[in-house]
């Protein structure tokens, strides 16, 4: 994936109101939300996140995310443990169940990713460092 890919969807992702910004249906056929679904394939990715950690990734509130983890937990989707190291630390992880879904989705992104760089080739490189500029100052002002 290049610079560019990664920005148009980072793009898009700001600019819609869920946060992934995801081309076509979701193929998972469970009844989540894009959040909940993006929580998986993060824990996925990365496990033993805590709801700050994923709250920040998620560019959304811990109250939130603590709603979004509470529907995963009651769902049996995810399982939450205290850190040994440190037992204010609440760190979340996939169950078996979760991880089709995780998959999915990351799968669901990638053809995303995908569209976006076919959508590219259409550009010349000049033309594509001017979409890059206009995404990134576009990207600053709305923060």
């Amino acid at each position: 994936m290049t610079l560019l890919a990664a920005e148009i969807d980072h793009f898009v992702n700001r600019l819609t109101s869920q946060h992934d910004g995801l081309l076509g249906e979701c193929e998972s056929h469970e009844n989540l939300s894009s959040t909940q679904e993006h929580i998986l394939m993060l824990l996925g990715e990365t496990p033993e996140l805590t709801n700050s950690e994923l709250a920040s990734t998620l560019h959304i509130t811990p109250a939130a995310t603590t709603k979004a983890l509470k529907k995963l937990q009651t769902g049996g989707l995810l399982a939450s443990t205290r850190n040994v190291t440190d037992a204010r630390r609440v760190e979340f992880t996939l169950t078996e169940k979760a991880r089709p879904i995780a998959l999915e989705h990351a799968s669901h992104h990638q053809k995303t990713l995908g569209a976006y760089q076919e959508l590219l080739v259409h550009f010349t490189e000049n033309e594509q460092k001017t979409i890059q500029k206009f995404l990134s100052a576009l990207t600053e002002v709305r923060q």
